[in-house]
């Protein structure tokens, strides 16, 4: 397969893991394609590849291709798996195109690779193969088939893209886009008590609480790592808000709560409520310094000018048909507003900002920054 690739221009990769069943997830699978003896035809003209990094424990010629920059790396929603791959076995990628991304910067509403493979090619591809443990082996047939399609066509779809983001005059934009994506680099996450802020329905839990619900998070995590699995299959998200509002004190109003199975409270009820115990006596945690979904404030003047650029954004982004987040991130804006640059060549020297977007929106944007200093 290397032999096959260092002779190619281009060829397409993904991965599956197996973060839906454990708390420590690797890489599982590695699919990849590339164009048959450097065709460059239709989707038939390719040759597919499953890799199995649970077997081949030396995967290092394959690193060497991923990092060459005359080979361009194909991907939708690449980040993902530049970052598992970084994470399990140290690659680089060096020269990267994004389909997800394309096709989010051309304005696609569906831009999801089942939806792309059906409304494109005319493929139907089983969305419940998602949830199988890539872990077990043997793999199935419908496993095999499903990751197989996952790259089959990507290399195709990239030369459509191209044509079409040339038309559209957003070549240049997707391009920076995918450079950003090479610059991409894994960190190793760490579940502290600030990382709990980003649960889901954290919101509905009023400030008093919040103690309460870290103790009850804390717990679920340990648990986890403990049985290497992932925290939302010991108790979701939903069922731990809810036992930090109810405050059940015994296993009959834990019982009562959706979400706590019979299993569950079998298994965890008694620690459970310990856990509650503790929480109603712990200090609240500190809240985190910005975060939008949780509706915290900033410090004026940055404030003003984060929202007035959030508001710019979104007209820009309904204007041009796409997502907001396609003109710039909220962590990008929230960049530009602490740093409020006055004139362009200060924009520019923003890295997250990029030519082309400080070309086509610097105007705006200092324009917005000037007229909030005069407020």
């Amino acid at each position: 397969m290397v032999e096959h690739l260092r002779k190619e221009k281009l060829f397409a990769i993904d991965t599956e893991g197996n973060s839906y069943f454990r708390y420590y997830p690797r890489v599982c699978l590695i699919q990849i394609t590339a164009y048959a003896n450097s065709s460059q035809g239709s989707p038939s003209d390719v040759v597919d590849y499953l890799v199995d990094p649970l077997c081949i424990k030396d995967l290092s010629a394959l690193g060497d291709v991923l990092a060459d920059p005359s080979i361009e790396v194909i991907g939708h929603a690449l980040e993902n798996d530049i970052i598992t791959i970084q994470r399990d076995f140290g690659f680089r990628f060096t020269h990267v195109f994004d389909t997800q991304l394309a096709a989010r910067i051309l304005g696609w509403r569906k831009y999801g690779l089942g939806s792309i493979l059906e409304e494109h090619f005319g493929v139907l591809s089983d969305k419940r193969m998602q949830l199988t443990d890539w872990g077990r082996r043997p793999l199935t047939p419908k496993q095999m088939l499903y990751a197989q399609l996952d790259t089959h066509y990507l290399p195709a779809l990239r030369a459509r893209q191209i044509q079409e983001l040339k038309q559209a005059k957003r070549w240049k934009e997707a391009q920076e886009a995918f450079a950003a994506l090479e610059n991409v680099s894994y960190v190793e996450k760490q579940r502290d008590e600030s990382s709990f802020w980003q649960m889901k329905y954290v919101r509905e839990v009023p400030r008093e609480d919040t103690g309460l619900l870290l103790e009850l998070w804390l717990w679920r995590e340990q648990i986890a790592q403990q049985m290497d699995r992932p925290p939302f299959k010991i108790l979701n998200d939903r069922a731990l808000v809810d036992i930090t509002l109810r405050k059940p004190q015994d296993l009959h109003e834990l019982a009562a709560i959706h979400g706590v199975s019979k299993r569950q409270l079998d298994r965890f009820g008694r620690d459970i409520l310990a856990a509650i115990r503790r929480g109603q006596s712990r200090p609240l945690p500190e809240l985190p310094e910005y975060e939008p979904r949780l509706d915290l404030r900033l410090e004026e003047p940055i404030r003003s000018r984060y929202h007035a650029l959030r508001r710019w954004r979104t007209e820009t982004a309904n204007a041009r048909g796409v997502d907001p987040d396609i003109v710039f991130s909220n962590e990008v804006l929230l960049k530009i507003a602490k740093e409020a640059p006055r004139q362009m060549e200060e924009l520019k020297a923003i890295p997250a900002v990029g030519p082309w977007k400080a070309a086509t929106y610097g105007q705006d944007i200092l324009r917005i920054l000037t007229k909030s200093r005069k407020k």
